[in-house]
């Protein structure tokens, strides 16, 4: 079991984020279809959000009673801080359209518009912090070893990168300099990781090194075992 068993569940979370967007450029043009996409989108926010936090449940089981991945695998370990901050960055969005939203359609009461905003970002911070501790284990695990370079560097990108919208989003809202600056170098931090990989990926696929799936390394490993025993 890996950490990419959570991109199932990463998949409603991030359309719920679009559905956002969507419900936003609506209200200008049909409240109702507006209302309806706020909804919808809340429903997949929570689908997405309890199976990551079962999958994380069973991944962190999976961790504590065996070893780390492999270290061809090993940036899999950073996978689990994508649903959390995706979905912090979310329900932030969410409360904001439902604020905005509720008062103008008059289907549900004024002051829910304000609950789901409180509530949601509450639940934001809480995953953000619950994010901050799977980064941290990310990191420590990383930094025990080398480990080559393959295409799953780019795993990097994605879970961080959400992760710092998340972080930066929280700096609008509170207003917070705090928030905002920590999200503005960890900004950075991911461009710059995101240059470093994609330069090693072109330089790599230029000698014709790229194409290699780690997930076959112990299944080429077991063929060259099986060569040498024929040959003795």
């Amino acid at each position: 079991m890996t950490a990419v068993w959570l991109l199932p569940a990463a998949t409603p979370i991030v359309t719920a984020s679009n559905g956002a967007t969507v419900a936003s450029a609506l209200a200008n043009w049909n409240q109702q279809h507006a209302l309806w996409t706020l909804m919808v989108s809340y429903v997949l926010w929570g689908i997405g959000l309890p199976m990551a936090v079962v999958t994380l449940g069973i991944y962190f089981h999976r961790l504590t009673m065996h070893k780390l991945p492999p270290r061809e695998v090993i940036i899999t370990v950073f996978m689990p801080v994508g649903p959390l901050g995706q979905a912090s960055f979310t329900i932030m969005n969410l409360g904001k359209m439902a604020l905005e939203l509720f008062p103008k359609t008059g289907s549900i009461h004024p002051m829910a518009g304000s609950v789901f905003y409180i509530v949601g970002f509450g639940t934001a911070i809480v995953l953000w912090g619950f994010g901050l501790v799977w980064l941290f284990f990310a990191i420590a695990s990383v930094t025990r070893s080398r480990f080559p370079f393959n295409m799953g560097w780019w795993g990097f990108t994605f879970p961080t990168g959400v992760y710092v919208l998340a972080t930066l989003q929280l700096g609008v809202e509170l207003p917070s300099a705090f928030f905002d600056i920590l999200g503005t170098v960890m900004a950075v931090i991911v461009v710059l990781i995101w240059f470093l990989v994609a330069v090693i990926t072109l330089k790599r696929n230029l000698i014709g090194d790229v194409n290699f799936a780690p997930c076959f390394l112990s299944s080429r490993r077991l063929r060259r075992k099986c060569e040498v025993s024929d040959r003795v």
